[in-house]
């Protein structure tokens, strides 16, 4: 991994769209943004920061995530989330992540990542089948 500091930040972006609706993916029956994907973005923020540090065959995966989804996001609107590195110990980075729509802030909160090499992770993972 190329040397790493704190206060990078990384974005990611998408729209309300009725796949991604708590009616649509399980987390509730309101036609609103769902949780999960709000989650989701806020994780493809901080992947999307640390992306250009990674080498070979690196890569991180979600370890922890401490969040409020704090305002309901209607179909159709745009969301983003922003993830800025705030801690480094080693291989495990911790970002403060904050997301929005058209209207403001609609979560925020802490999500933890850990540097893994993908194919031992994966082999770790498929030797739970044996």
């Amino acid at each position: 991994m190329k040397e790493i500091n704190t206060g990078i930040t990384g974005k990611a972006e998408t729209i309300a769209t009725d796949e991604r609706l708590a009616s649509s993916v399980g987390s509730g029956n309101l036609r609103v943004f769902a949780t999960p994907e709000m989650i989701a973005l806020m994780e493809k923020s901080a992947c999307n920061a640390v992306a250009d540090y990674l080498e070979g065959d690196e890569t991180t995966v979600g370890t922890e995530l401490n969040v409020k989804h704090v305002s309901a996001t209607p179909e159709g609107m745009k969301v983003w989330a922003e993830a800025e590195l705030t801690a480094v110990n080693g291989r495990e980075f911790t970002f403060a992540v904050k997301a929005y729509d058209e209207s403001g802030l609609i979560g925020e909160g802490e999500h933890k990542r850990f540097l893994v090499y993908g194919e031992r992770f994966t082999a770790k993972a498929e030797s739970k089948k044996a």
